[in-house]
Protein backbone atom coordinates (compact mmCIF):
# COMPACT_ATOMS: atom_id res chain seq x y z
CA UNK A 1 0.00 0.00 0.00
CA UNK A 2 2.84 2.42 0.55
CA UNK A 3 4.02 2.23 -2.98
CA UNK A 4 0.64 2.86 -4.06
CA UNK A 5 0.26 6.05 -2.02
CA UNK A 6 4.00 7.17 -3.42
CA UNK A 7 3.03 6.97 -6.79
CA UNK A 8 -0.33 8.46 -6.01
CA UNK A 9 1.53 11.38 -4.09
CA UNK A 10 4.05 11.84 -7.61
CA UNK A 11 0.49 11.61 -9.87
CA UNK A 12 -0.80 14.29 -8.06
CA UNK A 13 2.42 16.43 -7.51
CA UNK A 14 3.32 16.11 -11.83
CA UNK A 15 -0.83 17.33 -11.89
CA UNK A 16 -0.27 20.51 -9.75
CA UNK A 17 3.19 21.29 -12.04
CA UNK A 18 2.36 20.40 -15.56
CA UNK A 19 -1.61 20.95 -15.37
CA UNK A 20 -1.55 24.44 -15.96
CA UNK A 21 1.15 24.59 -18.35
CA UNK A 22 -0.64 21.90 -20.48
CA UNK A 23 -3.60 23.90 -20.24
CA UNK A 24 -2.68 26.78 -21.50
CA UNK A 25 -0.42 24.96 -23.96
CA UNK A 26 -3.66 23.63 -25.54
CA UNK A 27 -5.49 27.21 -25.32
CA UNK A 28 -2.20 28.31 -27.65
CA UNK A 29 -2.77 26.44 -29.74
CA UNK A 30 -6.19 26.28 -30.42
CA UNK A 31 -6.28 27.35 -34.73
CA UNK A 32 -8.07 30.64 -35.26
CA UNK A 33 -10.08 31.88 -38.42
CA UNK A 34 -8.74 31.56 -41.50
CA UNK A 35 -9.05 34.14 -44.61
CA UNK A 36 -9.10 33.70 -48.43
CA UNK A 37 -7.46 36.78 -49.99
CA UNK A 38 -7.50 37.60 -53.76
CA UNK A 39 -6.37 40.02 -55.58
CA UNK A 40 -8.75 40.47 -58.84
CA UNK A 41 -8.38 41.99 -61.88
CA UNK A 42 -10.83 41.76 -64.37
CA UNK A 43 -9.99 41.41 -68.06
CA UNK A 44 -13.90 40.97 -68.86
CA UNK A 45 -16.79 42.56 -67.13
CA UNK A 46 -19.53 40.75 -68.16
CA UNK A 47 -17.67 36.66 -67.96
CA UNK A 48 -17.50 37.62 -64.47
CA UNK A 49 -21.00 38.54 -63.16
CA UNK A 50 -22.31 34.71 -63.03
CA UNK A 51 -19.30 34.05 -60.63
CA UNK A 52 -20.89 37.28 -58.49
CA UNK A 53 -23.43 36.31 -58.16
CA UNK A 54 -23.01 32.92 -57.07
CA UNK A 55 -20.23 32.54 -55.35
CA UNK A 56 -21.17 33.70 -51.58
CA UNK A 57 -23.89 30.59 -51.72
CA UNK A 58 -20.76 28.75 -52.31
CA UNK A 59 -18.65 29.39 -49.47
CA UNK A 60 -21.54 29.93 -46.94
CA UNK A 61 -22.26 26.46 -46.48
CA UNK A 62 -18.44 26.59 -44.90
CA UNK A 63 -19.30 28.95 -42.42
CA UNK A 64 -17.51 31.59 -45.08
CA UNK A 65 -18.65 35.74 -44.80
CA UNK A 66 -17.47 38.44 -46.77
CA UNK A 67 -15.40 40.65 -45.12
CA UNK A 68 -14.15 42.70 -48.23
CA UNK A 69 -15.62 42.78 -51.51
CA UNK A 70 -14.14 45.17 -53.73
CA UNK A 71 -13.51 48.56 -52.61
CA UNK A 72 -11.37 51.14 -53.37
CA UNK A 73 -8.13 50.16 -51.10
CA UNK A 74 -5.67 53.51 -50.58
CA UNK A 75 -2.54 52.54 -51.33
CA UNK A 76 -0.46 54.06 -48.05
CA UNK A 77 3.17 51.74 -49.38
CA UNK A 78 4.31 50.18 -52.48
CA UNK A 79 2.32 49.38 -55.37
CA UNK A 80 -1.69 49.19 -55.48
CA UNK A 81 -3.41 45.93 -55.79
CA UNK A 82 -4.05 46.08 -59.95
CA UNK A 83 -7.66 44.65 -59.56
CA UNK A 84 -10.51 44.12 -57.06
CA UNK A 85 -9.56 43.02 -53.32
CA UNK A 86 -11.89 40.17 -52.33
CA UNK A 87 -11.00 38.64 -47.92
CA UNK A 88 -13.38 35.90 -47.27
CA UNK A 89 -13.84 35.39 -43.56
CA UNK A 90 -14.07 30.83 -42.23
CA UNK A 91 -13.46 29.75 -38.93
CA UNK A 92 -10.90 27.85 -39.35
CA UNK A 93 -8.25 26.77 -42.08
CA UNK A 94 -9.72 23.60 -42.73
CA UNK A 95 -12.86 24.91 -43.79
CA UNK A 96 -11.34 27.49 -45.82
CA UNK A 97 -9.88 24.85 -47.47
CA UNK A 98 -13.08 22.37 -47.77
CA UNK A 99 -15.00 24.97 -49.50
CA UNK A 100 -12.16 26.15 -51.91
CA UNK A 101 -12.06 22.30 -52.97
CA UNK A 102 -15.51 21.71 -53.05
CA UNK A 103 -17.01 20.67 -56.05
CA UNK A 104 -19.75 23.52 -56.26
CA UNK A 105 -16.60 26.22 -56.02
CA UNK A 106 -14.39 23.89 -58.70
CA UNK A 107 -17.78 24.73 -61.13
CA UNK A 108 -17.39 28.33 -60.58
CA UNK A 109 -13.42 28.61 -60.61
CA UNK A 110 -12.69 28.77 -64.40
CA UNK A 111 -15.12 31.37 -64.38
CA UNK A 112 -13.14 33.29 -62.36
CA UNK A 113 -10.14 32.38 -64.21
CA UNK A 114 -11.50 33.16 -67.30
CA UNK A 115 -12.36 36.87 -66.77
CA UNK A 116 -9.50 38.03 -65.55
CA UNK A 117 -6.02 37.70 -63.54
CA UNK A 118 -5.80 36.37 -59.57
CA UNK A 119 -3.47 36.32 -56.99
CA UNK A 120 -4.86 34.30 -53.97
CA UNK A 121 -4.04 33.11 -50.97
CA UNK A 122 -5.28 31.53 -48.02
CA UNK A 123 -3.98 32.96 -44.26
CA UNK A 124 -4.41 31.52 -40.98
CA UNK A 125 -5.18 34.40 -38.75
CA UNK A 126 -4.70 34.81 -34.85
CA UNK A 127 -6.50 32.76 -32.11
CA UNK A 128 -9.10 35.77 -30.81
Amino acid sequence: MRVSSTWLLIASAMVCIVGPWAAKARVGSAAGPAYYIADFEVSDGEAIKPYSAIVESTFKTFGGRFIVRGGNPVPLEGQPPKGRLVVIEFDSMEKAQAWYNSPAYAQLRPIRQKAGHSNIYIVQGLVR
